[in-house]
């Protein structure tokens, strides 16, 4: 079936989602994602962020849906138009979304490890508004150990369900989840230090803020000072593929995380041996730096993105400015 998401046809199968039919077309036109994982079954729908107006339900029937939906969770029709990044209305709810969950969400981007790939600074930057209307006491959490190298920082927890429904999907037995209700919910374990599986480490991962943090790891450096590498190793536990993201500081193996893809989702999970106590160049086999996008602060000082300044040949005095130009910024 055919469906135009801002201006843009695409065809895509029956029960198509969407935001999976955005990300076909690919580019600006792709909704933001806080809780939707293509990967876990069960995801999307809590943040919001994904809204998009429907201006023509189908050609069946032309009427456009009479308010915004969540694209994560609405299916396509044949004929259907979509409006994303050229509705204005859609870009003032998410504006109001954004603002939403930064009522709780503390402002400590300078502290946090998950600062340089967080979806909610993104979102801030793109959406947010100025200052907060919000004036009551935001909700505070004491961090807990969940598990021997999981931290939870629960006051930044947006409530996304990522890391409840990845226990659910890849580990044997899930130990945490939602406690109470309204806004008194939390992510959190009736145990500390109780999470004690294989692919524990995964709920890091998976989570979109830095709620969730790896304790080896934690305060130990900027994303944005470190190389990430991709690597692979034959791992001997059934279900890890062994195929990671070592990120680099100097010769020094500061993390071990899962290969993410441009939506920054999981490519394939991995066990906990090979996030935690693989950690020497040797114990891997290097395939060359991971791809970055150029928009990314992990790309600063990474990647030669200076290209000369264009000329214009037919005009000899614009070509020799511009070569002088360019061999002094090539300099500096």
């Amino acid at each position: 079936m055919k469906v135009t998401i801002d201006g843009i046809p695409v065809e895509v199968e029956a029960g198509t989602t969407i935001l999976n039919a955005a990300r076909i077309i690919g580019g600006d036109i792709v909704p933001p994602a806080m809780c939707y994982y293509s990967k876990l079954e069960g995801s999307g729908g809590k943040c919001r962020t994904c809204l998009v107006k429907v201006s023509k339900g189908s050609e069946k029937d032309p009427r456009p849906m009479p308010k915004l939906v969540a694209s994560c969770r609405t299916t396509v029709m044949d004929g259907m138009e979509v409006q994303n990044i050229t509705s204005p209305e859609v870009i003032e709810a998410r504006k109001g979304i954004v603002e939403m969950l930064l009522i709780n969400h503390p402002l400590d981007c300078p502290i946090c490890d998950q600062a340089g790939e967080c979806d909610l600074q993104n979102l801030g930057f793109e959406h947010g508004a100025e200052k907060t209307r919000y004036e009551f006491d935001r909700r505070t959490f004491e961090k807990i150990d969940i598990g021997d190298k999981i931290q939870l920082h629960m006051t930044r927890c947006i409530l996304c369900y990522r890391c409840v429904f990845t226990a659910d999907q890849i580990t044997d037995h899930r130990i945490h989840g939602i406690l109470n209700r309204g806004d008194h919910s939390e992510i959190s374990t009736y145990i500390h230090e109780v999470i004690d599986n294989d692919f524990s480490g995964n709920v890091i991962d998976v989570c979109p803020v830095g709620a969730l943090t790896d304790k080896t790891f934690r305060f130990k450096n900027r994303v944005w000072f470190t190389k990430p590498v991709e690597a692979h190793r034959d791992c001997d536990h059934p279900g890890c593929n062994g195929k990671v993201t070592l990120w680099y500081k100097g010769e020094d193996v500061l993390r071990v995380t899962a290969r993410k893809d441009v939506y920054g989702e999981v490519e394939e999970f991995i066990c906990n041996t090979c996030r935690f106590d693989k950690k020497k160049t040797s114990d891997w086999v290097i395939e060359g730096p991971r791809k970055v996008a150029n928009w990314s602060v992990i790309s600063a000082n990474k990647y030669d993105t200076l290209k000369p300044l264009p000329v214009v040949k037919t005009n000899p005095v614009l070509v020799e400015a511009n070569k002088e130009q360019f061999e002094r910024e090539t300099r500096l």
